[in-house]
């Protein structure tokens, strides 16, 4: 029941590399016939690419999404042999960071696709194109997309590997404009339709087939996240976070508890503080909203997160278990990452990437 935290740290962060590999292979399943690719931008999701992208390559996974050229540059030195887009385009003064490292840009704006072409002039490299459908964020706006159509010179001659958009409200499946941004996407690919073509994200695999085309790219769902909200999930958990208890108290009545004293007791407690904080990741919104977990005891968090120290009401806690050294739970059995993401009114993927460099982190994998 007690985490094996080492003695030196406050708090231990598990990663369950074979339920990251079982949850690329539930989506691959889910999503076929479409091919099924990886996100791996912000070092994960929070979660270390170092060691997820091989374990996602060895699962299956050879192309993979960034966000940013420094992003593929270093996944390039992991893994030499996959496929690497670059979410956020082809910036301007980084072109041959992108030929060296054989990334490919995806093309969201007409500055975008000219520098490309002047690139492609020298240098072979294969890049994407992105058409805004329904976000209003990257991607080419219908006033682009038009001129596109109207003068089809502008993209001849490109080695155009991948056709893109991006679902703006996939996690809702009732949501109107994912069946508007499909819509939009099948009609415009009708312009290049020798390219393939990739609109679904995590929930967008979830959508149904007519979202698949020929390249799925799921990101927080590899990641243990539920990529559909109201349903049972479909993924496996692979973060699991113990943190050290460092102190048990016991209060009166009316005595207050953390900064701002937000948090008065209307009868004694008993308080454990643990190791861990918004430097941690453990957002401040969780301030006498949030729960740790231990042994299926629920622990409400009492006043305010701090940036190391976070107070639990753990009254009802057996005695045993309220001990210095002893670890609790704030993702676990009990309590996933939309659970604890929920409780901060946030969402999965900001907890995930929030995660701190403070835990000890350990990687369980088949050969551990």
């Amino acid at each position: 029941m007690c985490a094996d935290i080492p003695a030196r740290a406050g708090a231990l962060l598990t990663i369950d590399l074979e339920a990251l590999q079982a949850n690329y292979r539930r989506l691959a399943q889910a999503a076929a016939p479409a091919r099924c690719a990886a996100v791996v931008k912000a070092d994960a999701y929070g979660l270390g690419l170092d060691r997820v992208a091989p374990a996602l390559a060895e699962a299956g996974a050879n192309t993979f999404f960034v966000a940013l050229p420094e992003e593929g540059m270093r996944l390039r030195s992991l893994l030499p042999d996959v496929t690497i887009y670059v979410l956020s385009g082809f910036f301007e003064g980084a072109e041959t960071d992108y030929a060296e490292y054989q990334l490919r840009p995806v093309l969201n704006s007409l500055p975008d696709i000219e520098r490309y072409r002047r690139l492609t002039i020298e240098t072979a490299l294969p890049a994407a194109l992105h058409l805004d459908t329904g976000m209003s964020r990257l991607g080419l706006s219908r006033a682009e997309w038009h001129r596109l159509q109207e003068d089809p010179e502008l993209v001849q001659g490109l080695d155009l590997r991948l056709f893109m958009s991006h679902l703006a409200c996939a996690e809702d499946r009732e949501a109107p404009l994912n069946t508007t941004q499909q819509e939009r996407f099948r009609q415009a690919r009708a312009f290049l339709p020798d390219i393939p073509a990739s609109l679904a994200n995590s929930s967008g695999i979830f959508l149904g087939p007519d979202y698949g085309f020929e390249l799925v790219r799921p990101g927080v769902a590899l990641y243990g996240a539920n990529p559909t909200p109201g349903l049972e999930s479909p993924m496996r958990p692979v973060v699991r976070l113990s943190v050290r208890i460092l102190q048990v108290r016991e209060i009166d009545s009316g005595e207050s508890v953390g900064y701002g004293a937000t948090y008065t007791a209307d009868a004694p407690r008993r308080v454990a503080t643990i190791a861990a904080g918004y430097a941690d990741g453990v957002h401040r919104a969780l301030s006498s909203t949030g729960r740790a977990w231990i042994g299926g005891y629920e622990l409400p968090f009492l006043g305010r997160v701090s940036m190391d120290l976070i107070s639990l009401d753990v009254s009802n806690l057996p005695e045993a278990l309220a001990q210095q050294g002893q670890s609790v739970d704030l993702l676990g059995p009990d309590q996933d990452i939309d659970s604890l993401a929920g409780q901060a009114g946030t969402i999965a993927y900001e907890m995930l990437t929030s995660l701190g460099r403070r835990y000890h982190r350990q990687y369980l994998d088949h050969t551990t």
